[in-house]
């Protein structure tokens, strides 16, 4: 139960997960029932609205299974949409009913209420989730003084963007990145009431205010589209309260079309399959929108909040069965504990992947998945019990008395959980005071590119500058024009250079790449001595033309090439298609090709993978070593970011390069 103005609420006080007023906003105790389509006056200004734990259910459910893994649910970051249209419906519900009842709106007690709903069970997930992760994984930990800087002014959206945070990469996880949402959400509180005051004086029909809600909407979905300019800006328009508060105020329109009583009704009374359909077409999208398409910016999550919407009056109208199926116990105790269940899932998804390193997919995998699965409920379980329940029952300054009250009685259990949350709150501000500065994965790339900076230094070999001519190595679906020896272990496409000339050495090989490159670089070096490196941080293949020219004009290019970007993005940049085809022009016909492939748990790391091997085949001088493949059964050879290669990684990196150079040769 929650105090919303001194009477019983159920079920929270916002529509983020868990924390709407959901239920008995005004209520006075009796069991409510669900108001028919000829009901829904009565209920517009008093009763519970019940269905809305149900896609609370929904949202959060959405959201875990994405973060689990993408692959299953593309989309299933929608839910979040879901979760701003209930919230901007509800709040909206909640601030007209007590301005009903009482004749104004106590701004305070608003915001009082919101905080007894929010922060217990923040500041609770916030300290568990350092200390855990201070003993697993300092890793982890990089970049956390910043997000609890932002979960504590709520601003963690605009935070990240500021630190240039791509939500989407996923190269390094933050361990309170789900926070952003929250931030939104939190920001719309305290915005919200003052706005609404401004708005119910300026217009004086529903359908009036309606209309300016769905425009500030339609305003806020065309900004997202005018600023989205490809995946660099995708961040910035998703976590940009501006870009981003469409689903709010989506809500917000449908609470004021709702309150009308002349349209919300009688249309849903008419197709009552209408809200089923938009939830099936919500699903329809978790399953196939992809993060990383241009028209889930410019279209998309509009959609979502349109549907979702749809399905928020379905329940406020009351469509029998619908309402039953979104009331069935399971799935209103998952609604219920849906707030904690999206604060906790993600660093319990993190913690147990550092305890629990196996490849995706592997039997070892899916036990530490449901491990965290199972502990993101029990956690969240006890959460709404002993955490969130009595602070928005009672307040803080109750609970604080009570608590108070048992230690003074000494007796044993009350000073076992008094020193326990003690213990909690020092350890958090311990794991705080000693965050790294940089993460395992950073400090190997600045040790990579050292060794490069070194080997520079060294005398440059000055054979094989100008390419003796090769012959082309044989290709699937080209003729062979050449007798070429086996492809090397790991890799596709083109295997060798003719059988005749010389074995390969590493005066003969110059390499390009990103910050895998960079990281791998020290073992590299020692194990194909004399072989040129060129890799920095953050290249993506719209980068590598310029690299490459600029080596070509100083007479740097060799007889092999090794071309490794893709880490930053794959393909998805515009323009990236082209820059391999450019590369390969300044390379040239008579150079043979190595490209390596990318490893990550970004969405994108699949489909990059296939479309490097898809180009390649129109090149016969090329090949691509498959450093995914070789990697993925061996998570210990990567960081934490499961991205780099580690000290375990990098000597695997270059036997993957040694050996594919030993199959090939030149004249």
């Amino acid at each position: 139960m929650a105090d919303v103005d001194g009477r019983s609420a159920r079920a929270g006080m916002a529509g983020y997960p868990g924390t709407g007023p959901g239920a008995w906003v005004n209520g006075a105790g009796a069991d409510p029932v669900v108001a028919p389509a000829g009901r829904a006056a009565d209920d517009r200004t008093h009763g519970r609205i019940r269905g809305l734990d149900g896609l609370r259910a929904w949202a959060v459910l959405a959201v875990i299974a994405y973060h689990v893994n993408p692959t299953w649910v593309p989309g299933g970051f929608v839910g979040v949409d879901v979760f701003f249209v209930v919230s901007g419906f509800l709040i909206t519900t909640l601030l007209l009913r007590e301005a009903d009842r009482s004749g104004r709106l106590s701004l305070p007690q608003f915001w009082a209420r919101r905080a007894r709903r929010l922060l217990p069970a923040l500041a609770v997930v916030v300290a568990v989730s350092l200390i855990a992760a201070r003993l697993v994984s300092a890793d982890l930990l990089v970049g956390t003084r910043r997000q609890v800087l932002g979960a504590a002014t709520f601003l963690t959206n605009w935070v990240e963007v500021a630190a240039g945070t791509d939500y989407f990469a996923q190269r390094q996880p933050q361990l309170f990145q789900p926070f952003w949402s929250l931030a939104i959400e939190e920001q719309f509180y305290l915005v919200w009431p003052v706005a609404l005051v401004v708005l119910l004086v300026a217009l004086r029909s529903w359908r009036a205010r309606a209309l300016a809600a769905l425009g500030l909407a339609l305003t806020s979905a065309v900004w997202m589209t005018v600023l989205y300019g490809g995946p660099d800006a995708a961040t910035r328009v998703y976590y940009g309260t501006d870009t981003h508060a469409a689903g709010l105020l989506i809500g917000v329109a449908g609470a004021f079309a709702w309150r009308s009583g002349r349209h919300t009704a009688r249309h849903v009374g008419r197709a009552p399959w209408l809200p089923a359909a938009a939830l099936a077409g919500l699903t329809v999208l978790a399953l196939v929108m992809p993060a990383e398409s241009p028209w889930t910016f410019r279209g998309g999550l509009l959609l979502a909040a349109g549907l979702a919407l749809v399905a928020v009056a379905g329940c406020a109208v009351g469509v029998p069965g619908y309402v039953r199926v979104l009331e069935a116990r399971p799935v209103v105790w998952v609604g219920e504990r849906s707030y904690g269940l999206y604060l906790w899932h993600w660093p319990v998804l993190l913690i147990v992947g550092a305890v629990i390193v196996a490849p995706t997919g592997s039997g070892t995998w899916w036990f530490g998945t449901a491990l965290a699965v199972g502990l993101t409920f029990a956690l969240a379980a006890a959460s709404y019990r002993w955490v969130e329940t009595p602070v928005r029952r009672r307040g803080f300054r109750a609970v604080a008395r009570d608590a108070a009250a048992s230690l003074r009685s000494g007796a044993r259990p009350p000073r076992l959980a008094g020193g326990a949350v003690a213990a909690v709150a020092v350890g958090a501000v311990v794991a705080l005071a000693t965050v790294p500065g940089t993460s395992s994965a950073e400090e190997a790339i600045a040790a990579g590119e050292r060794a490069i900076e070194q080997a520079g230094q060294q005398p440059a070999p000055t054979t094989h500058t100008t390419p003796p001519p090769t012959a082309h190595a044989s290709h699937p679906g080209a003729g062979p024009t050449g007798g070429a020896s086996a492809p090397a272990a790991g890799s596709t496409g083109a295997p060798t250079g003719h059988p005749a000339g010389r074995a390969v050495e590493g005066g003969d090989v110059i390499a390009f790449g990103d910050s895998v490159l960079s990281a791998a670089a020290p073992a590299v070096l020692h194990e194909i001595p004399g072989i040129a490196i060129d890799a920095k941080p953050i290249r993506k293949w719209v980068d590598a033309p310029k690299v490459v020219q600029a080596a070509a004009d100083a007479g740097r290019l060799r007889p092999v090439v090794v071309l490794a970007f893709g880490t930053n993005g794959g393909f998805q940049f515009a323009g990236s298609q082209d820059a391999l085809a450019q590369v390969m022009s300044i390379i040239g016909p008579d150079r043979q090709v190595v490209f390596v492939n990318v490893v990550g748990i970004s969405y994108w790391v699949g489909s990059a993978n296939h479309e490097l091997v898809k180009l390649s085949a129109g090149y016969p001088n090329s090949r691509v070593l498959d450093w995914r493949s070789i990697v993925t059964p061996h998570p210990s050879w990567l960081h934490s970011d499961r991205t780099h290669p580690s000290m375990a990684g990098i000597g695997p990196y270059a036997e993957m390069l040694k050996d594919a150079f030993a199959t090939m040769s030149v004249s």
